[in-house]
């Protein structure tokens, strides 16, 4: 059955409906919590989930990367005067419990899904093996990466572009609050002004904090364009895909 979804897909992509055949999606712990405080919105994770298999539905091959800023933060802890390395061992355990809610979302959807860890978790995942998550997405099968890098002091963003580097992804999206990159907060500042599209340099010379420098830096190298976009607005991850939605474009100078 995996088998025949794999290919359905690939027929899918190759018919032109999509801007990319492989991508990799990033979202915040935070863009889990709903209207909550902390912690998960079992409402928002489901509606995550739908935004995800419409984009599957597609034919695109899709991974995923989520936070756990919902649930705890290393910096966080190091602030309030928690040793740095296990803090963001505790952040990494973090986007475990994310990746296995959004897991089972998905395959409540009837999307089916796996999830590896950088850190080893036999029990509840399979570890991160670059040719077994390469077939998984081959075969239809949306791949969650969890527990960042597998090393403190790097956070989920610099894992999203490495791991979409290792897939050989077309695009790296990063869904966030607002439909794409603004001269400042556009929430605090009603006359910010959104970016169209973004050169990599222009993000780290600006300090836009679209992600943080690492991330671009090898998004950057491996020429992996960034699209940023609203996870918030109903069916925007589908329409990004098909060159209709709305989103910052951040890529080289080309």
């Amino acid at each position: 059955m995996d088998s025949e979804a794999g290919t359905n897909n690939a027929d899918k992509a190759a018919s032109g409906k999509t801007r990319y055949r492989r991508v990799l999606l990033k979202i915040s712990g935070e863009a889990l919590m709903g209207d909550r405080d902390y912690g998960l919105d079992p409402d928002t994770v489901n509606r995550v989930a739908k935004e995800v298999r419409a984009v599957v539905d597609l034919g695109v091959e899709v991974c995923l990367v989520i936070g756990g800023g919902n649930i705890f933060r290393g910096i966080a802890a190091q602030a309030a005067g928690m040793d740095r390395v296990t803090g963001d061992n505790m952040g990494m355990l973090a986007t475990v419990i994310n990746a296995l809610a959004v897991q089972s979302a998905l395959e409540q959807a009837g999307v089916p899904t796996r999830v590896q860890s950088a850190i080893p978790m036999s029990s509840v995942s399979e570890p991160f093996i670059r040719r077994r998550a390469i077939r998984h997405m081959e075969k239809g099968r949306v791949v969650i990466f969890a527990a960042g890098t597998g090393n403190p002091f790097f956070t989920t963003d610099t894992a999203a572009a490495l791991r979409a580097s290792e897939m050989n992804c077309d695009a790296l999206l990063k869904g966030t609050k607002v439909d794409g990159v603004y001269t400042a907060d556009p929430v605090t500042n009603p006359s910010a002004t959104r970016y169209d599209s973004l050169t990599y340099m222009a993000v780290l010379s600006n300090d836009l904090r679209v992600m943080d420098a690492s991330a671009i830096s090898l998004a950057r190298e491996n020429k992996i364009p960034i699209l940023v976009f609203s996870i918030h607005t109903p069916g925007a991850f589908a329409e990004v895909m098909t060159g209709k939605g709305r989103a910052t474009v951040i890529c080289g100078e080309d």
